[in-house]
């Protein structure tokens, strides 16, 4: 089993990263209540593709859960039955957890393929800690990491569940997010502590590893900091205004913090760069974060001033995320290098 634990954890990282995607697909579309219930999308394990299919027709079997549209409301079938000519209220339960009562087919879709692709994700990382059981005796950090990631799937799911319940609750959003960080963080960490050292050759620098944690501290900050200057957007959008050119006409202080906190960073990041440079370190990963951070703000700039062309806001969520990893990736190498010696600067 051991042979297969590797790739296993590899592939959990690329299906969790697959789920932030489709996840800022669902945000940048706003089909967050395209399913109205969880786990089932209004009632039903393969989810309507048309209106008709969630409004009450007579002569129709209705089994026990399925939901339908009626008065402006979600209804819930109380058992399985089959309609008559006339509408009977007696078969029907009203949806008490929320009243968000629209279908819109796209939104639909677009968040059950978010679910599909958390279900696929989730059954990995089961299959990861399954095959971790082969370090049980040897290396038990290992099993218990992998089924903390399990557990943390677990709870994203009815994490999930809360933010839907909540019509979207920014909050709930924001922590929904960090958490696919957190395990992004901890699948990254296995992964480090299993594959076989490889032949490059990193020097240890106190200093840079802490530049490391700070500049991880910001990214995850900033991330935090995107996540209220988009809440400030929806509810442009809540309140009716659906031009693109508006939704930033007006920004709140948060978007000026988000926006010049982005210098800090790239300060930091590119300090880290010479740093590595100029001692000779060897962390060849520093470049990769350096035209990730220029990919991202490109993108936020591309929102600010071409007003959120189609795919900017997913694209700045992604590679927030893939920075946050590869960070992270590089604070592990330098707190635990195959070192071949130390530079002269500590």
């Amino acid at each position: 089993m051991r042979n297969y634990f590797l790739p296993m954890a590899k592939a959990s990282l690329i299906l969790v990263y697959l789920v932030i995607f489709a996840g800022a697909a669902v945000r940048m579309t706003g089909s967050g209540m395209g399913c109205p219930d969880w786990p089932k999308c209004f009632g039903y394990y393969i989810p309507p593709t048309e209106i008709e299919e969630i409004q009450w027709q007579a002569d129709r079997q209705y089994e026990k859960g399925q939901m339908i549209i009626h008065d402006e409301s979600l209804w819930k079938a109380k058992e399985s039955f089959t309609t008559t000519a006339t509408y009977d209220a007696s078969h029907w339960q009203k949806y008490t957890r929320h009243d968000y009562a629209e279908f819109n087919a796209k939104h639909t879709w677009t968040e059950y393929v978010n679910r599909l692709c958390g279900a696929l994700a989730g059954f990995a990382c089961l299959l990861m800690a399954i095959f971790s059981f082969s370090y049980w005796r040897d290396r038990k950090s290992i099993t218990l990491s992998s089924w903390l990631v399990v557990a943390l799937m677990v709870f994203q799911a009815w994490l999930g569940a809360v933010v839907v319940y909540s019509v979207l609750n920014p909050l709930k959003i924001t922590v929904h997010m960090v958490m696919a960080l957190v395990i992004v963080a901890i699948i990254i960490a296995i992964i480090h502590s299993v594959r076989n050292r490889n032949t490059e050759i990193r020097k240890y620098n106190g200093q840079f590893k802490a530049f490391l944690i700070v500049s991880l501290a910001f990214t995850l900050l900033q991330v935090v900091l995107g996540t209220q200057v988009r809440e400030f957007i929806d509810e442009q959008v809540q309140a009716g205004i659906g031009n693109e050119y508006l939704w930033l006409n007006s920004p709140t202080t948060e978007f000026y913090i988000h926006r010049s906190f982005s210098f800090l960073i790239l300060g930091v990041n590119f300090y880290l760069f010479y740093l590595n440079r100029r001692l000779n370190l060897g962390f060849e990963k520093m470049k990769w974060v350096l035209i990730l951070l220029i990919l991202e703000v490109f993108t936020g700039v591309l929102m600010n001033y071409a007003h959120f062309p189609f795919g900017s806001q997913a694209a700045h969520l992604v590679l927030a995320s893939v920075l946050f990893g590869v960070q992270f990736k590089l604070i592990l190498e330098a707190r635990k290098c195959y070192y071949c010696g130390k530079s002269s600067e500590n």
